[in-house]
């Protein structure tokens, strides 16, 4: 089972973008997926999640209204668009899958990460 993230980039305040994970395994399409970010030296920091149909999401108050996570299950892969992006949105962008079915914003919840994607806002 494996994660692979990307899409992360340099953007300058207000802007977008896209970051895509893209999982391998058929049942892994189906397990709750995650985003979370981290900044060096601090704590890994719940962003998005979204159950395994797709149905349900949630975000850190901190995005809400700014970034939208989605999912495909055929291309088992899962999106987080953010825009209006600030500085403080700076980070280590990670994606996770749980086998678990609730909503999860701890990252112990979660058994299997991406490698990260960085990005980073300019003001």
């Amino acid at each position: 089972v494996q994660l692979q993230a990307s899409g992360g980039g340099l953007v300058q305040a207000g802007g977008s973008l896209k970051l895509s994970c893209v999982g391998s395994g058929r049942t892994f399409s189906m397990y709750t997926k995650a985003w979370f970010r981290q900044l060096r030296g601090k704590e890994r920091e719940f962003v998005a999640v979204i159950s395994g149909h797709g149905r349900n999401a949630d975000y850190a108050d901190s995005v809400k209204g700014r970034f939208t996570i989605s999912r495909d299950n055929a291309e088992n892969t899962v999106w987080l668009q953010m825009n209006s992006l600030k500085p403080e949105d700076t980070a280590v962008y990670y994606c996770a899958a749980s086998r678990e079915f609730s909503l999860s914003n701890n990252p112990s919840d979660y058994t299997y990460w991406g490698q990260g994607t960085q990005v980073t806002v300019s003001s």
